[in-house]
């Protein structure tokens, strides 16, 4: 098991023709809130939104590597936002569980907008993290979405040193925010990395979140984001029906990591409040 794993139990399972490595945490364990099922960001490895995991120690957490990422074997055929997301209830299924609260962030963000518009019953709640409707947002800086692009930010470790303000924005400064997550990352495979970007291309939710994200949202988004600015949360309040939008102030793309604290009680705040009308209404049906 990983050392960026604690607490986790971590398998390769056989999901919808997929090989994927499934981490999962206190599954298994009596709880009073539903598992939340995380969706990482483009190129990222199930351990590098592991201590969010931990942190949200009250409730069972799954996630998962696409395939070509992490330790997930390399996808055989391509794969879009519908056919991952019946992949990722093809896991509940497996793994027993009914209802989930889904989060994404960036690439994941989207990911969790379809999984929650194709699967509603399966899905209470929704966390949406510096991300937005996917082809039609409000674009980064140049200069940080062409070093973005650059697969070397996760086979170079230099490169992702050099250019980690650029991409991430400076909260973490020369913390050891940086050099931890740094740490946690794993190079993705040339075609995981290819089929992920592939994946979104041509994709948005945008003229179906009116009609079809009807549970409540929570946006998170930070001001000084380069990659997926402040705007790209504000399109997604106005929306979502059931949203409301939380700004991390300084907070670059990786806000989670330079705003832990807040964003993790922001989080929780979210999840553990009282049922809406709505809500309660869809239980009855």
């Amino acid at each position: 098991m990983s050392k960026h794993l604690d607490g986790a139990t971590v398998t390769m399972e056989q999901v919808g023709g997929r090989t994927l490595r499934v981490a999962r945490w206190r599954l298994d364990q009596p709880s009073d809130h539903p598992p939340v099922l995380f969706f990482n960001g483009i190129g990222a490895n199930i351990e590098a939104v592991a201590p969010l995991a931990e942190a949200l120690d009250e409730r069972p957490f799954i996630m998962f590597d696409m395939p070509g990422i992490g330790e997930s074997p390399d996808p055989v055929v391509p794969y879009n936002p519908f056919t991952m997301s019946w992949t990722a209830m093809q896991l509940l299924n497996l793994l027993g569980v009914d209802q989930v609260d889904v989060m994404g962030i960036s690439w994941g963000g989207g990911m969790a907008q379809h999984f929650a518009m194709q699967h509603p019953g399966r899905t209470r709640r929704v966390v949406l993290i510096a991300t937005s409707a996917g082809m039609l947002m409000v674009p980064g800086r140049l200069q940080a979405l062409t070093k973005m692009a650059n697969p070397r930010r996760y086979t170079d470790p230099d490169f992702m040193m050099r250019n980690f303000e650029t991409l991430y924005g400076e909260g973490l400064g020369k913390s050891e925010g940086k050099g931890g997550h740094m740490a946690r990352l794993r190079s993705p495979s040339p075609r995981g990395y290819m089929y992920q970007v592939l994946a979104m291309i041509g994709w948005t939710s945008a003229p179906a979140l009116r009609f079809l994200l009807k549970q409540d949202t929570l946006i998170m988004m930070g001001d000084n984001d380069a990659i997926v600015p402040l705007a790209n949360g504000k399109i997604l309040e106005a929306l979502i029906p059931n949203s409301d939008l939380v700004v991390m102030k300084g907070g670059g793309h990786l806000f989670l990591l330079s705003h832990k604290d807040e964003s993790v009680a922001a989080i929780r705040d979210f999840l553990d409040s009282p049922a809406s009308e709505r809500e309660i209404k869809l239980a009855a049906a």
